[in-house]
């Protein structure tokens, strides 16, 4: 191969890296639109893998007057969508949450495809993201993906949110 070729190779290779992050860096934002009508999932362009992950994450106290609750309950905010496969499978958790705590636990879904800002006012990068609040609007913890009603139960109970004796 000549040194020309070599050269061309190369320089076609930068190229292709800096269109790619360039591509990256400007759909960086909140939540990317779906790709397709078969797998209409969004996920933040920098995470290749949108598993469910269970990760807590620092308190962001700038919003949480915003997650204030009117009746000063604990709170779970469920960011996703209506048509997302893994918040498909959340809605029927989150339905029984929400019948099955009436009175000790505010659950609520936002659909950030219906309401883009919403994304952005909690800062989320995938879907689902649930949000725990304490009864004073105090994030808790943040959980990316699809989580169990065992799951959520048991991070209440790790908060000292007694939730056992339901109305």
């Amino acid at each position: 191969m000549s040194k020309a070729v070599k050269i061309i190779i190369v320089l076609v290779l930068i190229a292709a890296v800096g269109t790619v992050f360039a591509l990256k860096q400007k759909n960086n934002g909140p939540v990317s639109e779906p790709v397709s009508a078969e797998y209409p999932t969004p996920v933040a362009a920098s995470d290749p893998t949108p598993a469910a992950t269970m990760e807590s994450k620092p308190q962001n106290l700038e919003y949480a007057q915003t997650a204030q609750t009117t009746v000063n309950l604990p709170r779970l905010v469920d960011l996703g969508a209506d048509k997302c496969i893994p918040c498909k499978m959340m809605a029927p958790i989150l339905e029984e949450l929400k019948t099955t705590y009436n009175g000790k636990l505010q659950v609520d879904f936002i659909d950030v495809w219906k309401k883009p800002d919403e994304a952005k006012k909690y800062k989320i990068s995938i879907i689902p993201t649930q949000i725990f609040y304490d009864s004073s609007g105090k994030e808790l913890f943040r959980h990316e993906g699809f989580i169990s009603k065992e799951d959520i139960l048991a991070k209440w109970k790790e908060f000292g949110v007694d939730l056992s004796k339901a109305k």
